[in-house]
C-alpha cells in the first residue's frame, strides 16, 4: 500500500465520443471506478465546466444562499421592480445583505459576492470612509456571539476574515455550524448604466462540491 496520488485530466468530449459507441434506452451515462489488485482505492471526481448562459438559477448543494439590497440614507436610492431588477441611485451607498443557511457542519468555508460592474466595495475601516451603516460587518472587530450549549454561534459578524476587491468580496470561516448566518458591506454605485449581477456563492474550499449559489440579477444604474 501507498500513499502515491495521480490526476487524470480526460476531455469531455473523449467522454462523450466512447458512450457514442453504446446503444443507451435514454441519455443517462454511468462513469465506472475500478480496482485493480488488492488494497483500497480512493477516488475523488470533479467536473469543470462554463455555463452556456449568464443566467444562472439558485442552486442549494450545502449551502442555501440570499441575497438582497438596502438603501442607506433614503429608501428611494433603492429599489426592485416588479420583474426583479434593482435599480440603483448613481453615486449612492447601497447596503448588501447575504444570508447564508446550512444544516451541517463546514470547515473552511468562504462565500463569495461578485459586484454590478457599475459599483464598488467600501472599506469602512479606512480612516475618511463612512458606510452611515452600523450593522455593516466590516465596521466591527467583533461578531454578534452568542452561545448555544457549549459552541459559540454566529450570526452577523461571522467571518473570520475578508477580502474587498474590485470585483467582488470574501467572507471565510474554518468552522462553521449548522445555521443561519448574515453577512452586510457596503458599496456604491459609480457608473451609470445596465449591469449583471453574478451570484453570490458558499463553498467549501477543500469540498467545493458542497456548494450554494443565489439567481443571476440585473441592475439598472442612473
Amino acid at each position: 500500500r501507498t500513499t502515491d496520488t495521480y490526476t487524470v485530466n480526460i476531455p469531455m468530449k473523449a467522454m462523450l465520443s466512447l458512450t457514442s459507441s453504446f446503444k443507451t434506452i435514454n441519455d443517462n451515462k454511468n462513469l465506472i471506478m475500478q480496482t485493480v489488485g488488492n488494497g483500497r482505492l480512493y477516488y475523488r471526481i470533479a467536473l469543470n465546466y462554463a455555463p452556456s448562459s449568464l443566467q444562472l438559477n439558485a442552486v442549494n448543494y450545502g449551502f442555501k444562499i440570499e441575497r438582497t439590497y438596502a438603501a442607506v440614507s433614503d429608501s428611494s436610492h433603492v429599489q426592485k421592480q416588479s420583474d426583479g431588477t434593482w435599480k440603483l441611485k448613481l453615486g449612492e451607498k447601497v447596503k448588501v445583505i447575504i444570508t447564508m443557511t446550512t444544516t451541517q457542519r463546514r470547515y473552511h468555508v468562504v462565500l463569495v459576492d461578485y459586484l454590478p460592474a457599475g459599483c464598488e466595495s467600501l472599506n469602512t475601516q479606512l480612516k475618511g470612509t463612512s458606510s452611515g451603516d452600523t450593522q455593516s460587518s466590516v465596521t466591527r472587530l467583533k461578531g454578534a456571539d452568542y452561545y448555544c450549549g457549549s459552541r459559540p454561534y454566529s450570526t452577523i459578524g461571522w467571518p473570520e476574515h475578508e477580502n474587498l476587491r474590485d470585483e467582488r468580496v470574501e467572507a471565510f470561516r474554518s468552522l462553521l455550524w449548522p445555521g443561519v448566518y448574515e453577512w452586510r458591506y457596503i458599496m456604491r454605485a459609480t457608473c451609470a448604466g445596465i449591469f449583471v449581477i453574478p451570484p453570490a456563492k458558499a463553498e467549501e474550499m477543500y469540498s467545493p462540491e458542497n456548494f450554494g449559489r443565489c439567481t443571476t440579477e440585473k441592475a439598472i444604474i442612473e
